[in-house]
């Protein structure tokens, strides 16, 4: 056989480009079905108990829905205009800014404060870690509960503490001046572990070597807070902050719990008075409505709260 012979192979059949392309849309299709299979639950399970119940509670303010009928004739604006003239509306908003207020800068900045002591060698540390954090994986109606108790104006631990030293204490939850103060406290103790825990983190994760170099500069304590500590959390206070802000805004459990809004409607937030005018006042499309004014609020504050700190990112 010569070479020519030897190389003379017959040629391989072409492949139809056309036929290569439909191969690929194939499998493209084929790896998206199998993808939307796999999300599939978490979208049946968001479209039912997330979109689903938005959009109905929106047409619902729109409707004198009543929770002892059927009664979902269309009332327009009608529910909308009365709960922006409703004092009641107002001042439930006011509450809920005032506890927002009230309880936001202790959690944020007491925090802060006992991280950092457990952090530059407290005795004890996990102690301390416990102690702090235990609070907050107690529920809500236990905590409620324990500080009913020590509130109580004749068997309470507080009273009979002042007692002692000749001091009549007040009836804490019973007091206009002092029952707003009062829940604040509670949250703060039950609360306030998750955010410690969190500012431990963020102060364990600054580099030593900031610090050793700040002491070769001859810097102190107080420096070393001012210009390494303090700005190394920034990231973490900005989280803490939001958190507490929307845990804040939508307070509810505690306060039903130990005062039910009282005295005379002092304690009462927006979360409660919605769920008074809805399930005890039987008025669901009412409710509704101020449900979305108090979150139309809650966007506003969010936006201007984004823009501003989009700003102040820019100008640093």
């Amino acid at each position: 056989m010569t070479t020519a012979e030897a190389l003379d192979v017959p040629p391989t059949a072409a492949v139809d480009p056309d036929s290569r392309s439909i191969g690929r849309a194939r499998r493209r299709r084929s790896e998206n079905l199998r993808g939307w299979i796999y999300c599939a639950p978490f979208l049946i399970a968001f479209g039912l108990f997330l979109i689903w119940p938005t959009v109905y509670g929106l047409w619902m303010s729109f409707t004198g829905t009543s929770l002892a009928g059927t009664n979902t004739q269309f009332v327009g604006l009608a529910n909308w205009k009365e709960a922006l003239g409703d004092p009641q509306v107002w001042t439930s908003l006011g509450n809920t800014a005032w506890f927002t207020l009230l309880s936001t800068i202790p959690l944020v900045l007491v925090a802060m404060v006992l991280a950092v002591l457990v952090n530059i060698g407290l005795p004890g540390q996990w102690f301390w870690r416990l102690a702090f954090f235990m609070p907050f994986l107690l529920a809500s109606t236990v905590v409620s509960q324990f500080w009913n108790w020590m509130y109580n104006p004749q068997l309470g631990l507080i009273n009979t503490f002042l007692g002692w030293f000749g001091v009549t204490g007040p009836a804490w939850l019973q007091d206009p001046n002092t029952a707003m103060i009062s829940v604040v406290i509670t949250t703060v103790w039950w609360t306030i572990g998750f955010n410690f825990l969190l500012y431990l983190a963020a102060l364990q994760n600054i580099p030593d070597q900031l610090y050793e170099a700040a002491s070769l500069d001859g810097a102190g304590s107080w420096r070393k807070f001012l210009s390494i500590t303090l700005p190394q959390l920034m990231p973490t206070t900005v989280l803490v902050l939001v958190l507490q802000l929307l845990a804040s805004l939508k307070v509810f459990d505690q306060i039903y719990q130990m005062t039910g809004g009282g005295p005379g409607g002092s304690t009462r937030p927006v979360l409660l008075y919605i769920y008074e005018v809805g399930f005890t006042g039987y008025r669901l499309g009412y409710a509704s409505a101020i449900s979305y004014i108090f979150f139309f609020l809650i966007i506003i504050v969010s936006v201007a709260y984004m823009v501003i700190s989009s700003r102040r990112s820019v100008k640093a």
